[in-house]
């Protein structure tokens, strides 16, 4: 982080009375370690960072060892996005086609819409612990990405919500920017309340204007629901990717003898780059002839 920089985190609380549960949060550096690591272009960072902010705050909504993947599965030339959260604010994330390039909209802003795709479906999947994960499918219907989630949350999870999210990205193609909110209504809000919350968003500026602005995640919230949030707790946010050397290694041996063969006899020698990181795992032919030794049925004792 450069000198100077502010930290990424997360706020989670209520308001009016504990009609409205609020999350929001600053992710700047994790959305330019991501640019950083994968070389996004503008319009996928700017997705990708979309994405990244509603998976932390969406990891927020969990508990113990719980986590989630999202998958954005678009029909535009980014392909698809996918992130990973936990409830201890670790996230990681990717696009399938960092480089590909889209021009602004008709505003003159990145046209996210444009690389995300206006056609395909999020995918929400939560490890609660449980013999099988939660799994929920919306279709997409914008591509903006605040409204698709937005529509998640009201179709998949029963929640009426409003999200916001935004990535500002400099010259240079570095995140100036980037964060977001998201404000659940619980049971028990007034009409007059729902319409007032509405009011507030709707001339609400953009959350990276606000965010350039030196506005705080609890500030954001301040704009959207008035003075009167309760902060229950903040948590700083951080990029962790779970792949290490000995899972690759487990990855190599699950191919089988006779595929790990087949590289020894080919290339001699295998690399494999993550996903999520881009960091990049090499195994020399000793190494391979091991995990060769390694994948050899064992006899039944």
């Amino acid at each position: 982080m450069e000198q100077g920089q502010l930290n990424d985190i997360l706020v989670r609380g209520t308001a009016w009375g504990g009609k409205i549960r609020v999350f929001a949060c600053r992710t700047t550096n994790l959305v330019e370690e991501l640019r950083r690591r994968h070389d996004t272009f503008p319009t996928a960072t700017a997705a990708l960072g979309r994405t990244l902010s509603v998976g932390a705050m969406m990891g927020a909504m969990l508990k113990g060892k719980e986590k989630l993947t999202i998958q954005v599965k678009g029909d535009g030339p980014i392909g698809q996005v996918v992130v990973d959260a936990n409830a201890d604010g670790e996230v990681r994330g990717y696009v399938e086609n960092p480089q590909a390039h889209h021009g602004s909209n008709e505003h003159g802003k990145l046209d996210v819409a444009g690389a995300v795709g206006t056609s395909g479906y999020v995918h929400i999947t939560k490890d609660l612990g449980l013999k099988e994960p939660y799994r929920g499918s919306v279709p997409i219907i914008s591509g903006e990405l605040a409204e698709d989630f937005t529509y998640y949350f009201a179709v998949s999870e029963q929640t009426p919500s409003a999200v916001g999210v935004g990535v500002l990205v400099d010259t240079d193609n570095s995140v100036l920017h980037a964060g977001g909110y998201i404000v659940q209504l619980l049971p028990g809000l007034s009409d007059a309340e729902i319409t007032r919350l509405e009011q507030a968003i709707g001339v609400m500026p953009p959350v990276t204007t606000l965010l350039s602005q030196g506005e705080t995640p609890e500030g954001l919230l301040k704009r959207v629901v008035g003075e009167d949030v309760v902060i229950h707790s903040t948590m700083d946010l951080a990029f962790k990717c779970q792949c290490t050397a000995e899972r690759v290694e487990q990855t190599l041996i699950s191919l089988g003898q006779q595929e790990i063969q087949s590289i020894i006899d080919e290339d001699g020698q295998a690399e494999v780059v993550c996903h999520f990181c881009n960091e990049a795992f090499t195994f020399g032919q000793a190494q391979l002839e091991q995990l060769l030794e390694q994948a050899k049925p064992k006899p039944v004792q």
